[in-house]
Order: structure tokens, then C-alpha cells, then sequence
């Protein structure tokens, strides 16, 4: 039987901190240029991609763990004819950062960006899959999927070398940084991008052409995917699909389809699915 084209999303209540996706068979998968608001690491078992980070262009292939800080602007789109199977795991920053701060890995208490986009290192990576198989197991009680995670997240840090400070980033010009608050907040509206340029006295190439240099997307672009960020939690908190559509300031259902899954790799369906299925399997567990 040929690997299922259809993502496997797993969450847990008692686990609020973490999220793990699982594609066998990602071959008609395409990501437009997306961010996440949490950490994230990857685990390729099968394939090649390109994978842009930022501004960074690697081209990785099974074995590797490719890995995202929050709201780093990324893409991974399989080579033409080659298999893509994967895990992706997304891990609430402020959750880890005390976890990483607790463990003594890292001297502060607040997230600090990692440095590496990507390791290629058979011992993680093989740990990385058991622990991702622990997630899934329906054999796994809360406890040891918990122990196996921090177990594992343990060993990732230590060798990344987060305890070596902060990474320097470039500053993003105030003005800049206004607008993308601006758009973060009013991002379910459809003010056009030409009235809020004049509205922070740029003109509409200049504030396009800047704003992509500093946040390796359009303001458009931007706007859309917090626009997608905000679905996901509300579809995780069980909102249905047209009530988040609407919310989010999709113009129709068809739109909100085409958008998350080119940032999610899912239809919303499927990602709120694994919300009926954690569900019970917690409540297998309770009993």
C-alpha cells in the first residue's frame, strides 16, 4: 500500500506546548514562504528539497533535521519526482525557554534564537524519529511521551550550543517595524497596501521593496500569514471552519483553503482533525 498523501497532526491537552505533524507522501505538497510564532525542527525521511531559511538556500535530504526559530520566514518544497516524507515539530517558545533555563542549558530565562538552520547528525536524527514515534503511540501514556520529549530536547540544545548568547539580527527601522505591528493587528482587514503606506509616509515600492528586504516577505504576504497563525490557534480551540474563515477576514472559504494549506500543508479539515483525535485519546487514557 503506497505511504498516505493525508498529514498527520498530533496534539495532546496535557502537552499544550507541542505540536507534531507527519507527511509520508509530500510530493504534491508546495509551501508558499511562511513563519511559525513557535520553534520549530524538522526530521526529513525521505527526498530531497530546497529548503530557504531567511535568506539561506540549503539543499537537504533524508537524514537531515532542518530547524526554524519563530517567525523566521521559510519554505521546503520537495524536488521535482523526488519522494517527501517528513516529521515537523513546533515547540511554544516561552515554554521551552524555561525548560532550557530549568535543565541549565541556557543562562537566561527568555527565548534566544538557536543559530543553525540545519545538522545533519545520524545520532539526532535517529532520536528525533523514536521520540516523534513515542508522540504518536497510542501505546505511550502522557508521562512518557512528556519524558521522552524534554529527553530528547535535552540532548538537541546541548548540541546546538544555545548557552553561547544571543544571536545578532539585523534592526528592523522603527517605521518598518510599525507597519508590521500594524498588519499584525488589523490583519483580518483589507486596507489596501497603498493607503497604509501613505499612512506611515512611504511610497508603495519603497515600503514593498523594504519591508521584503528586512522581513523576507511582502506586507502582503505578511498580513496573510498572520492571518493563518490566528486560524490555527482558533481552529485548535475547536472554532469551526467558516466561523475562522470569517474571523480572519477571508473573503470566502476557497480562499482561506488555499492560503492555510500552502502555509500548513493541510487543508483546515484536516488540521482541525487532530483536535477530535487527541481528544480521545486522552480520554482513552483517563480511563
Amino acid at each position: 500500500m503506497p505511504p498516505s498523501t493525508q498529514p498527520l497532526f498530533w496534539r495532546n491537552v496535557a502537552m499544550p506546548y507541542v505540536e507534531l505533524r507527519q507527511v509520508l507522501d509530500g510530493r504534491l505538497v508546495s509551501y508558499a514562504p511562511h513563519t511559525h510564532q513557535q520553534w520549530s525542527v524538522g526530521a526529513i525521511l525521505a527526498g530531497q528539497s530546497e529548503f530557504v531559511c531567511g535568506d539561506r538556500l540549503y539543499y537537504v535530504q533524508s537524514g537531515a533535521l532542518v530547524i526554524m526559530n519563530p517567525d523566521e520566514v521559510h519554505a521546503c518544497n520537495p524536488q521535482q519526482n523526488s519522494p517527501w516524507a517528513y516529521y515537523m515539530m513546533h515547540l511554544d517558545k516561552s515554554w521551552l525557554a524555561a525548560f532550557l533555563y530549568a535543565e541549565g542549558i541556557t543562562a537566561q530565562h527568555s527565548w534566544c534564537d538557536t543559530r543553525a538552520d540545519m545538522l545533519s547528525c545520524p545520532a539526532l536524527f535517529t532520536g528525533f524519529v523514536t521520540m516523534a514515534q513515542a508522540l504518536l503511540s497510542p501505546h505511550c501514556v502522557v508521562a512518557e511521551k512528556d519524558t521522552a520529549l524534554r529527553a530528547y530536547l535535552k540532548v538537541l540544545f546541548l548540541r546546538l550550543g544555545n548557552h553561547d548568547g544571543i544571536v545578532d539580527t539585523p534592526v528592523v527601522p522603527h517605521k518598518l517595524h510599525q507597519v508590521a505591528h500594524y498588519l499584525a493587528q488589523h490583519c483580518a482587514e483589507d486596507t489596501a497596501i497603498n493607503v497604509i503606506s501613505a499612512t506611515f509616509g512611504f511610497s508603495t515600492g519603497y515600503l514593498v521593496r523594504a519591508f521584503k528586504r528586512h522581513f523576507n516577505m511582502t506586507p502582503h504576504a505578511y498580513r496573510l500569514n498572520r492571518r493563518v497563525q490566528i486560524a490555527q490557534r482558533a481552529l485548535k480551540q475547536g472554532e469551526t471552519i467558516a466561523t475562522v474563515a470569517h474571523d480572519t477576514g477571508f473573503s470566502d472559504q476557497a480562499h482561506f483553503q488555499r492560503a492555510f494549506k500552502q502555509r500548513v500543508a493541510a487543508t483546515p479539515a484536516q488540521y482541525r482533525s487532530a483536535l477530535l483525535q487527541q481528544e480521545l485519546q486522552h480520554d482513552l487514557q483517563q480511563e
